[in-house]
């Protein structure tokens, strides 16, 4: 009797762990491409019993654009900084339960309240790095220090584009001694003209591709995210990465919940994972990205603890600025870069 008794429970207790796993706890998640170590995915969902749905996108405009059309369901985004504060701002993303987010401790308090989210309520920092040019010593004779070189005829068909509106509107502004962030039609009208006159000599406008076409030395030149540039580097010693003397663009990505998240809790659960030290630092090592999380880095070797790509002093570097919002003037940006891809020759 007391054996059939264990076999009823255990069949109980299985068909009840069945039900669970039927049931299913999920995490729609929607990252950037090549942004996150998926070991790291797993041992989530080994750890949690948690199933993680992943989607990518390829800039933030684009990942914009399918929450606002609604009918998504995803419960955690990764938007850069002046996203974040347009999602804010539109009402897009909703305030995070920091006590269910013990781990946000491990984040360095000179990367929280940012600018975009000032009362650090709505994201928490994911990666942050600047956008530099990367270069290919062999293939460029001139000294590299300024955005001017990606419009040097001389390395016609070499040079890679970032396929992004903010970034590369954002280049064009700063090469004219105008702020990245600027607002004023005329100075944007300045930079689509430049980006339009470029445009003859640009092998191709990519993001994630860029980094396989440099470490191919299929192309010479490319501004790229500090994280890419350590990856591509690490492939290809003759690959160099300088901030340009006119300055750049500081920038985070951060993690955030949309307002229609179904799944709030098992998104939070997912931040406070990656945000343990170990799984950041995995991260971190797998990406090449800038990590904010302090007690990551100090898990991470030492020669990327002190290279001057991934972890610059910034007082170094220049004029640095934040992306933010443009606001009403959005659509202007998407005019700009919409004109800018159109441009035939």
């Amino acid at each position: 009797m007391k054996i059939l008794i264990i076999l009823i429970l255990s069949v109980f207790l299985l068909s009840g762990c069945n039900n669970k796993t039927i049931k299913g706890e999920k995490v729609y998640v929607y990252n950037w491409g090549e942004y996150i170590d998926e070991s790291v995915l797993k041992s989530f969902e080994e750890d949690t019993g948690i199933k993680v749905i992943y989607e990518q996108f390829t800039q933030n405009e684009d990942m914009y654009m399918k929450i606002k059309e609604g009918g998504s369901t995803y419960d955690l985004i990764f938007p850069s900084d002046y996203m974040v504060e347009r999602l804010i701002e539109e009402d897009m993303i909703q305030p995070i339960n920091m006590a269910n987010i013990p781990n946000i401790k491990n984040i360095g308090k000179e990367y929280l309240n940012m600018e975009y989210d000032p009362e650090q309520k709505y994201s928490i920092p994911y990666f942050w790095g600047t956008v530099g040019i990367l270069y290919n010593e062999k293939l460029v004779d001139d000294k590299v220090d300024s955005w001017e070189i990606l419009w040097n005829k001389k390395y016609a068909h070499k040079i890679i584009m970032m396929d992004s509106t903010r970034d590369s509107i954002g280049i064009a502004l700063i090469k004219n001694g105008f702020s990245m962030n600027s607002r004023n039609l005329k100075e944007l009208e300045i930079a689509k003209k430049d980006l339009i006159k470029q445009k003859p000599i640009v092998r191709a406008y990519l993001v994630d591709e860029m980094k396989g076409q440099m470490v191919n030395n299929e192309a010479a030149l490319a501004p790229a995210y500090s994280g890419d540039a350590m990856d591509a580097m690490s492939e290809n010693p003759d690959l160099k990465y300088v901030v340009p003397k006119e300055g750049t663009n500081l920038w985070f990505d951060a993690m955030a919940i949309p307002k229609n998240a179904k799944n709030v809790k098992n998104a939070e659960k997912f931040i406070n994972y990656i945000l343990e030290p170990k799984n950041a630092a995995k991260i971190a090592e797998y990406i090449g990205y800038s990590s904010p999380n302090t007690e990551a880095v100090k898990l991470l070797d030492e020669e990327i603890q002190n290279s001057q790509v991934a972890y610059p002093d910034l007082s170094t570097l220049g004029k640095l600025e934040i992306f933010k919002n443009p606001r009403d003037i959005n659509s202007v940006y998407s005019e700009i870069w919409a004109e800018v891809k159109a441009a035939d020759f």
